[in-house]
């Protein structure tokens, strides 16, 4: 480490107490100071040098004459050097080294190229000491050490409002900003909302901006992109997850209430509104894709224009430092994806938009995830993928895999609604209507099939005459289905006279619907 210089007041009070009081144990000196005996070896060593002999001599300068007199050498970079001004190397390419992603460069590799080239130099703690001193010159922006490729920053801020044309409402928008740690290299993108499915395409369209991936991707702890926030193991949504998978880069949410842990996006947003926002406040917008074409053109002149403390454009940064470290895109743009939890019902179906899906019968009474893009549906049991069907939008209908029911109810298959209607057939014109009735008004046909079959059994317990007699009844009260039938015969109520005989030679005439009891029931 570099001695300190002392100030120049401190300067005075050595030389008061050496010249005037007449203490010459430069431990003591030291102490009355506040300072080391070592800088007060080289306070008094460079008096002499200078002739400042007599305390009268040395009251009648200022501060700034003493400090010429005692420190007679150039000022380079903040630091007087003694005797002759020392080769000073480039601050700014010295940063640009050790940002590099592809050698493990170090400061200490760096001072020895230098004392190479300039044997009279810096020797390396002062070599150390000056760049330090360069970096906190430096904006936040800048300052925080990032190696090419590795991290990309991201964030929403508020953005500008869209006047709608039809009625003149203001639409608020938020701006997503991301920056290369590097290079500071900036993607901005004006978007509706902060939703799940507008936060990934953003990092979708970010990352074809940036034509490469990070290697470190560090988010806020916003909603749509954490789920549980945490100092040490924050939870992502999973659809945010797979986007990370997908893109083979790593998450990392910043921790709550720490802004420097992403002081570059920080900075980034800063430099994002006084340059885009604030150029754009008076125009006015109407639609997105008009407010994303202004952007667009305001962020290049952003990434071109030079950096004031580093004489470079991010852009040039970007072609130096991050566009050769940035992994590939792959091969496909990651498609949004919903995930959702959902359990399996008894007749192995789950359900996922008002739709039902098959799985193997085995899985019946656990929880699955449900991955759902817009045209297919995955489902995935203890983190294996277990099946798939084309994604239907169907209302309330079944995609159902042959190989997913049990042995019996594939046997249940082998019964089509002509063969059951027929079977009905064998045993009366009620039986049958009873049974076409049961399987159109099921909502999937194998609930049909499951009841047609139970009437089946019925005949072989109570007898083909009765059950025929039962469906002639629950057609003439309009409640043509397996349970009325079957308490029916259980009761034997299919015998007892009615309060009024239906006419109706059709047996199927009054099955057009459910419970419809004929005109003359409600006179």
């Amino acid at each position: 480490m570099a001695q300190e210089r002392l100030s120049v007041r401190k300067i005075k009070d050595v030389l008061r107490l050496h010249l005037v009081a007449g203490v010459n144990s430069r431990r003591q000196l030291g102490r009355a100071v506040g300072c080391s005996k070592t800088a007060v070896s080289d306070c008094l060593r460079r008096a002499a040098a200078a002739g400042l002999n007599s305390w009268e001599a040395i009251a009648e300068l200022d501060e700034a004459e003493l400090e010429r007199r005692l420190y007679p050498g150039a000022r380079a970079g903040g630091v007087l050097v003694r005797g002759v001004s020392r080769p000073l190397p480039d601050w700014a390419q010295v940063r640009e080294e050790l940002a590099r992603r592809d050698h493990q460069v170090t400061l200490t590799l760096l001072w020895q190229e230098y004392k190479a080239e300039h044997p009279d130099g810096y020797q390396y703690s002062q070599f150390a000491e000056l760049y330090r001193r360069f970096e906190k010159k430096l904006s936040v922006v800048l300052r925080q050490a990032h190696r090419g490729g590795e991290k990309v920053f991201v964030d929403f801020c508020d953005g500008l409002s869209l006047i709608d044309p039809d009625t003149g409402e203001l639409i608020p928008t938020q701006l997503f900003v991301g920056a290369l740690g590097a290079s500071s290299y900036t993607f901005a993108i004006a978007t509706l909302s902060q939703e799940l499915p507008v936060w990934l395409d953003c990092h979708v369209r970010m990352y074809e901006f940036f034509c490469g991936v990070s290697a470190l991707t560090v988010c806020d702890n916003l909603l749509a992109g954490v789920t549980h926030p945490d100092r040490y193991e924050a939870e992502l949504n999973a659809s945010y997850r797979e986007l990370a998978t997908h893109y083979g880069t790593c998450v990392i949410p910043a921790r709550v209430r720490k802004p420097r842990d992403k002081g570059k996006v920080e900075a980034a947003v800063l430099v994002a509104q006084r340059w885009i926002l604030a150029v754009l406040r008076h125009r006015r917008f109407h639609h997105l894709e008009e407010l994303n074409a202004a952007i667009a053109e305001l962020l290049e002149r952003l990434n071109n224009r030079v950096m004031r403390h580093v004489k470079q454009s991010r852009r040039e940064l970007y072609e130096r430092l991050d566009r050769q470290a940035l992994k590939p895109l792959p091969a496909r743009p990651y498609e949004y994806a919903q995930w959702k939890q959902v359990g399996v019902n008894i007749d192995y179906h789950i359900s996922f938009d008002d739709h039902y899906y098959s799985v193997p019968y085995t899985l019946v009474g656990e929880t699955l995830w449900c991955r759902a893009t817009h045209h297919v549906v995955e489902l995935l049991h203890k983190g294996k993928r277990i099946t798939s069907h084309v994604r239907s939008f169907v209302k309330y209908g079944y995609s159902t895999h042959p190989e997913h029911r049990p042995a019996s109810h594939r046997a249940h298959l082998q019964w089509t609604p002509s063969r059951l209607i027929n079977w009905g057939k064998s045993v009366g014109p009620h039986t049958a209507a009873v049974v076409e009735h049961v399987i159109r008004s099921k909502p999937h046909p194998e609930q049909g099939y499951r009841s047609a079959l139970g009437l089946l059994r019925l005949s072989d317990r109570f007898g083909a005459a009765r059950l025929e007699s039962a469906c002639e009844r629950a057609i003439a009260i309009g409640s043509a289905g397996y349970r009325t039938v079957k308490t029916m015969l259980k009761q034997r109520m299919e015998q007892a006279p009615l309060f009024e005989q239906s006419t109706t030679q059709d047996p199927t005439a009054s099955l057009g619907s459910v419970n419809v009891r004929g005109r003359r029931y409600y006179n």
